[in-house]
């Protein structure tokens, strides 16, 4: 078993000229029932990706959509000469809460963020390539959750990560035995059922069931 963007609204708070070198990141759990996996945050230059919408996952992708393993990824950005931050939130990030960093960006001005969600398949919420605002203020940025694209979204016990804190039923047959849009792209999100030992699913859809966006970024540049 496996286990562990995007931009709907930017509003900018207040400005003063400044260069993009210190910036604190607050992240936002804005579900009801999902949990997300430990972050990564990569500050990088314009050059640089970590995923991107309408290609295919990465390995390293792959590893954090469907097991919450960020090491990868973090590897990857660090060989692009970018700033990682990696767990800011020491743990899962539980609905409703928040969790915030500090950043030392340098010339750097784009900013990557992916995390898995819990329970999906191959579910992230991320934004990618993010510009950072030259201009000292607060922004806030609305995240989407994403599919990878690389597991087919059958919302099965059996094939999604079951840690303690998140229950479901099983017996369900399964929303989809095969993946039908290979490359990253807007998760549909989950279905779910209301039947703990049969239908469909095996999540409830009255605690599991999400629609986009997932979560706030909050980004104060100094």
């Amino acid at each position: 078993m496996k286990y562990v963007t995007s931009i709907a609204a930017l509003t900018l708070l207040s400005a003063s000229v400044a260069q993009a070198a210190e910036i604190d990141v607050t992240i936002t759990n804005l579900t009801k029932g999902i949990h997300f996996t430990p972050f990564i945050l990569a500050a990088h230059d314009s050059n640089a990706h970590l995923f991107q919408t309408g290609e295919p996952a990465s390995a390293e992708i792959e590893a954090m959509a469907e097991g919450g393993d960020i090491s990868g990824l973090a590897t990857q950005a660090g060989n692009l000469g970018a700033v990682v931050v990696e767990n800011p939130a020491n743990g899962i990030l539980n609905p409703g809460a928040s969790t915030t960093t500090s950043m030392s960006t340098g010339s750097l001005d784009r900013l990557t963020i992916a995390s898995m969600l819990l329970p999906t398949n191959d579910g992230f919420v991320g934004i990618d390539s993010w510009h950072i605002p030259a201009e000292a203020g607060t922004y806030t940025v609305y995240l989407n959750g994403y599919d990878a694209g690389t597991e087919a979204n059958d919302e099965l016990a059996t094939s999604m990560p079951n840690p303690p804190f998140i229950t479901f039923g099983n017996g369900g047959t399964g929303v989809e035995a095969t993946v039908t849009n290979a490359d990253i792209h807007i998760h549909p999100g989950n279905l779910g059922d209301t039947n703990a030992t049969g239908g469909i699913s095996d999540l409830d859809s009255s605690a599991h069931r999400w629609l986009n966006p997932v979560a706030m970024l909050t980004v104060t540049v100094k």
